[in-house]
């Protein structure tokens, strides 16, 4: 069994997040333009307002349901229109592809790193940055031990780095990810000017 994780620092929502595959792919599609512990958190408030966070429930839901549902206060995200329908979109696609089975995505074939980014940049709202930080999360901290998923996560399966939600273990590990991404955004400032 691997370790409880703690992305967002309050009990229910981690242990949703390390019980439920879907519930942490969730929270990587969350990932943008909010801060990462409310990312997060979206798979908690899901489980509380409809009951469960299975992908094949949530294809089943009217879509305008599901969106009103991620739009009540307090929102699953800031743009709780848009990530509702992509939520919904990747719940689809899960249950589509993959028969609901979210783990499928990195273990059924035996697939290797590069096959096991493949796949999550095929699901909708994984682009090659979200799909290689959520390989390294699979690596880092659930068990995942694919051949090959260091090189295919590229600098974030990297060890003794804090540069992404894979490496957040606790508070400190939170703080040091945020001055990274910070000094990031200021050399990419000064870069401009």
């Amino acid at each position: 069994m691997t370790q409880t994780l703690h992305l967002v620092g309050e009990p229910e929502a981690d242990r949703i997040l390390s019980e439920d595959p879907f519930a942490l792919l969730t929270g990587m599609l969350l990932d943008q333009q909010i801060p990462m512990e409310v990312a997060f958190d979206g798979p908690r408030k899901i489980v509380e307002r409809l009951g469960s966070i299975d992908p094949g429930v949530i294809a089943a839901t009217d879509p305008e349901e599901f969106v009103a549902l991620c739009a009540t206060p307090p929102a699953v995200h800031r743009f709780p229109r848009s990530m509702g329908q992509r939520v919904h979109e990747l719940a689809a696609a899960v249950v589509r592809d993959h028969g609901g089975d979210t783990a499928a995505i990195w273990t059924a074939g035996e697939p290797d790193g590069r096959e096991i980014l493949r796949r999550l940049k095929a699901l909708p709202g994984y682009g090659d940055q979200k799909a290689r930080i959520f390989l390294a999360l699979l690596g880092k901290q659930r068990g995942l031990e694919a051949p090959g998923w260091r090189e295919a996560a590229g600098d974030y399966g990297r060890d003794g780095v804090h540069m992404s939600i894979a490496d957040v273990t606790d508070a400190d590990s939170l703080g040091a990810v945020r001055a990274w991404k910070k000094e990031k955004k200021a050399a990419a400032r000064a870069a401009k000017e």
